[in-house]
């Protein structure tokens, strides 16, 4: 936002809201960028949990919901975002530079969380675009590899630049000073692209029917209620096709409340 010439006016935190500073950016492509921000000290969340962000507006801040990229225990938050030409506040948030100032809300929430699942052995996680975001956050967490024997982070985008963190992804987390050695043994990762040629093509409910969403995971080539957890964040679609699917196989929904076989984040469904 800020281009050197101008100064912006300093925002003010709320009862709801603290201000916090922007720390870096990196812009994917044109659709899509990534960036982190300072996190205020009293701020604690669990991974795979929401908060609002937000920029000023004319008569109030403009806030939505972004899910925390970054692992619980990271010292700034990172977050990604698509861009949106004419959005309320995409359009000036992808215009954010180091230096500039933005609101954070001060609760987190969410059912995105392992506290939300029953214990099992295999965990899959199901993202389509930005909805890979909270699943960034899980699989940096180390409890998450002591819950789960293998986790499978499945990445489904039209176009292959769209494979936000894919370096990373593909080296299971290499130097990562935490996870490293155990995201190296149990860590899988399956990016598909639907719309450019790729290694791996197809939509999710195809890589479940043809088998190619399980290969190089231990076990069935299937989900099984009994064993296997799933978390799905991205499109609407997705959500509802594959939660009907999950249905139909005997899975339960789970909540922080009530802990089932898999979960989806309402707050983005609606």
């Amino acid at each position: 936002m800020s281009d050197g010439t101008e100064m912006l006016p300093r925002l003010e935190p709320t009862s709801s809201l603290t201000v916090e500073t922007v720390l870096s950016v990196r812009h994917w492509n044109e659709h899509l960028f990534s960036f982190t921000c300072t996190r205020p000290p009293s701020f604690r969340f669990r991974s795979g949990e929401f908060v609002m962000l937000g920029l000023p507006g004319e008569k109030k801040p403009l806030l939505r919901a972004y899910s925390v990229a970054s692992p619980s225990y990271a010292e700034e938050l990172e977050f990604l975002s698509i861009k949106v030409q004419d959005g309320p506040l995409t359009s000036e948030l992808q215009k954010i530079q180091p230096g500039d100032q933005m609101y954070l809300g001060r609760k987190p929430t969410g059912t995105l969380v392992a506290d939300a699942l029953i214990p099992g052995s295999r965990l899959f996680l199901l993202s389509t675009g930005t909805g890979l975001a909270p699943f960034l956050s899980i699989i940096r967490d180390p409890e998450i590899y002591d819950r789960f024997e293998q986790i499978v982070v499945v990445h489904s985008v039209r176009r292959v630049s769209d494979l936000a963190f894919h370096e990373e992804l593909e080296s299971k987390l290499a130097g990562d000073p935490l996870v490293e050695e155990e995201a190296k043994a149990q860590l899988h990762y399956l990016p598909t692209v639907t719309r450019e040629p790729f290694h791996t093509s197809g939509r999710i409910d195809a890589l479940i029917a043809n088998g190619k969403l399980f290969e190089g995971v231990g076990g069935p080539h299937k989900f099984v209620p009994e064993t296997d957890r799933i978390m799905m964040c991205g499109s609407m679609d997705m959500i509802r096709d594959l939660a009907a699917l999950f249905e139909r196989e005997g899975f339960t929904e789970g909540s922080n409340a009530q802990p089932g076989q898999y979960v989806i984040e309402r707050a983005f469904v609606g």
